[in-house]
């Protein structure tokens, strides 16, 4: 299914190079800064980028034709000892988040080929469907978006340098087309481990059907390690919890 992003109309970073990449389900958006010293120059970040994202797709999908059920599991899921990485990166993020590994996709793509992209470039901020991994030497406000919520588009969070590399993933219940149990206009998650950030913005996500669900929502996103940031959204309530710096 297609899905418009018009979030990404209101996306501006003039400093990096942009470009977007789109292979099968995935549609990435990229910002890159400077090429690193010793690397070639006249290396074509794009072609490199969809390289990488057919890669770790790649991987994924050679993996389901392996363990179908890895695929369907709406739980957490036991893997083959032999997975690759990433495949594992899913499943103990849905492991500790309490969700089927598929819950964790889009972060863990966007970590495996942002942290590969790191290695040819000095910044990245690469963002899946509402799932940021970023790495920036500059501070930067990533933007909310919630939906209908009079909160959507007014909040932004405010990330620092030192804080990144970071993972800032987002579910909701009525936006886009992700599987949500729940009706948060907005889950989001910060964590050093963008895949674990998505399986907990999923997981979250579930629980919240009313804005009387926030605090239990926040209670159990404290409860998981490695999450180091919550916001939810509900209409016109909002819960925050942990390193958060909400700016307009």
């Amino acid at each position: 299914m297609f899905v418009e992003r018009t979030y990404r109309k209101t996306i501006a970073a003039e400093d990096l190079e942009k470009f977007r990449v789109c292979v099968g389900q995935s549609d990435i958006l990229v910002y890159v800064g400077e090429i690193r010293e010793g690397e070639r120059g006249d290396l074509n970040l794009k072609a490199f980028t969809e390289r990488l994202l057919f890669k770790y797709r790649g991987q994924i999908k050679e993996y389901i034709s392996r363990d179908p059920l890895f695929l369907a599991s709406l739980k957490p899921y036991p893997i083959f000892q032999d997975a690759p990485q990433i495949v594992k990166s899913m499943a103990l993020a849905g492991q500790m988040a309490g969700t089927g590994p598929m819950a964790a996709v889009a972060g863990a793509i966007a970590e495996f080929v942002g942290r590969d992209l790191l290695k040819v470039v000095d910044e990245v901020i690469l963002e899946n469907g509402g799932d940021i991994f970023i790495s920036t030497n500059l501070q930067r406000k990533i933007g909310i978006f919630a939906g209908d919520s009079p909160f959507s588009g007014r909040l932004a969070m405010l990330i620092k340098a030192e804080a990144t590399p970071l993972g800032i993933c987002t579910s909701s219940g009525t936006v886009g087309s992700s599987l949500s149990f729940g009706t948060a206009d907005a889950v989001v998650i910060t964590s050093k481990n963008s895949a674990l950030a998505d399986a907990v913005a999923t997981g979250i996500g579930n629980i919240v059907k009313s804005h009387t669900d926030i605090p239990q929502a926040i209670e159990e996103a404290k409860q998981i390690p490695g999450v180091l940031g919550v916001v939810v959204i509900k209409g016109s309530k909002m819960g925050v919890w942990g390193e958060v710096e909400l700016v307009r």
